[in-house]
């Protein structure tokens, strides 16, 4: 679901709680989370609603006038759904991210998720490469990065994800670069087999 910066500030501050959306199908469910840039929302509950049935004092706690949310709602089909969200505090891949001193077990932990991750792909070993190519090539765009090794776009940047998951990556408009704590994991990858630091 998509969250304003505006929604999601005014759910940090706490001034508001709803959500109004119009699916097809049923997006999220109680107790569920997601990742914005400004932290993780949790979804307090979700509820189907009619269109009519939606209050001043609703509207006002999803941050928008009654009127735009029925004219917004109105053009779309499928069930009305009301989310009560709330802030379930920052992501933690942002304090991930910054530990640029891992300890040995930490290394090591990360090493052997990598090769996991490298033993279940179908094409073989691939998050060192990947590793050393946004090192190298940071604020580049994924699509020129992924066409250079012969892959297409939305594939590459899924597998950036999973690093991004593990605190090694970070997005940057355009492209992605090495957190700190990649770039620790890439320097300890290449001590292991003699490359320069």
């Amino acid at each position: 679901m998509m969250i304003p910066r505006a929604l999601m500030d005014g759910i940090v501050s706490g001034e508001l709680d709803l959500a109004f959306r119009r699916w097809t199908r049923r997006m999220h469910v109680p107790g569920g989370t997601q990742r914005t840039p400004g932290g993780v929302v949790r979804f307090e509950a979700v509820d189907v609603v009619g269109l009519e049935d939606i209050t001043e004092d609703e509207a006002r706690r999803a941050g928008m006038p009654l009127e735009r949310i029925r004219e917004v709602l109105g053009r779309k089909e499928g069930d009305v759904y009301r989310i009560r969200l709330a802030f379930a505090g920052a992501d933690e891949r942002v304090a991930l991210r910054a530990k640029a001193r891992l300890t040995p077990k930490q290394r090591d932990d990360l090493v052997a998720t990598l090769a996991g991750m490298d033993a279940r792909s179908k094409r073989g070993p691939w998050t060192r490469q990947h590793l050393e190519l946004i090192d190298a090539r940071p604020s580049e765009l994924a699509e020129t990065i992924a066409a250079s090794i012969g892959r297409e776009k939305l594939p590459f940047k899924a597998d950036i994800r999973r690093l991004k998951e593990l605190g090694l990556t970070e997005s940057l408009r355009p492209g992605y670069r090495l957190s700190p704590r990649g770039q620790a994991l890439l320097r300890h990858l290449r001590s292991l087999d003699g490359s320069s630091a």
